[in-house]
């Protein structure tokens, strides 16, 4: 299957500059709520005016063009390797073309590699799904992008339940608390109002990647899974509650929407995992159907 260079340069080009509808629409709404003549409703108004800049110009939603990572659904038999190879390709144009900045460092020498490509970078993940949304006699594949800014990495956070510091149980209350704790401490550095995302249960590795899944999710969906979508519902104003506000500086909205999942976990474990996300939620979604593109 060819063209995943040009559809993942698109993909990129369109995800760094282009908030999705559902994004822009809780961020608007969310300038709204604040009171006329706050620091929150001015720090609202800037961001409203970045979205529209970044759209109309074409350019970088914001100077950290974050982490690139792709998350993609496949047929079973699909040339894996070709389509990573062609993503990698497509992140080191549009690190030359100025759509991402070069963000890929080494741990050790501190050398960044110029061009977004290092060792587990970009984040290419596979998945086969017999239930995807191919018809009979179709080939569809999806590719979700995820472009994840540093200081929103930063302030995600994992715990071990029971933990008596939180008074936290094993139970959803404790999960709650969890989660509370983790974005009251967050305070303004990961560029509130965020978007959370929540895994309950799993080991460390696994919970973690969890709970950043998550926000691949619209932030208009509901839950399936009636625990989770409770959890969901009591967690946005409980957050909200805390009056971080907008990029720390008080006010009505400090999260955007929160996000839930859940993995089976060993009996010895319950690990609650949070990912962070800034306002800057940029994520899309390319569907490939027959070999006709199409970004949703």
């Amino acid at each position: 299957m060819a063209g995943f260079v040009e559809w993942g340069l698109e993909l990129i080009r369109r995800t760094t500059s282009d908030l999705s509808p559902d994004v822009e629409a809780a961020i608007r709404a969310a300038r709204d709520r604040e009171d006329e003549g706050t620091t929150a409703r001015n720090v609202m108004d800037v961001i409203v005016r970045n979205v529209e800049l970044a759209r109309s110009g074409g350019t970088p939603i914001c100077q950290d063009t974050g982490l690139v990572g792709f998350f993609v659904h496949v047929p079973r038999g699909t040339d894996t390797e070709g389509i990573r190879a062609d993503l990698v390709e497509a992140v080191r144009r549009a690190t030359k073309e100025g759509l991402l900045r070069s963000n890929a460092v080494d741990p050790l020498t501190g050398r960044n590699s110029g061009d977004n490509v290092g060792a587990g970078l970009p984040y290419v993940a596979f998945d086969f799904d017999d239930a995807s949304e191919a018809g009979p006699g179709e080939a569809v594949v999806t590719v979700d992008l995820m472009l994840k800014g540093g200081g929103s990495e930063n302030v995600g956070a994992q715990y071990r339940l029971p933990d008596a510091t939180l008074k936290a149980g094993r139970d959803v209350r404790g999960v709650e608390k969890c989660v509370l704790d983790a974005i009251h401490k967050a305070q303004g550095f990961g560029c509130a109002p965020g978007i959370i995302g929540v895994c309950v249960g799993g080991d460390r590795a696994g919970s973690y990647a969890g709970a950043k899944k998550q926000l691949l999710r619209p932030l208009d969906d509901r839950n399936p899974d009636p625990d989770l979508a409770g959890l969901e519902e009591r967690l946005l104003p409980a957050l909200n509650e805390l009056g971080v506000g907008p990029m720390g500086f008080g006010g009505k909205t400090t999260v955007l929407a929160v996000k839930a999942g859940k993995l089976h976990r060993h009996p010895a474990s319950f690990f609650v995992s949070i990912a962070y996300c800034c306002w800057a939620d940029r994520r899309r979604r390319l569907v490939v159907r027959d070999g006709v593109a199409e970004l949703v």
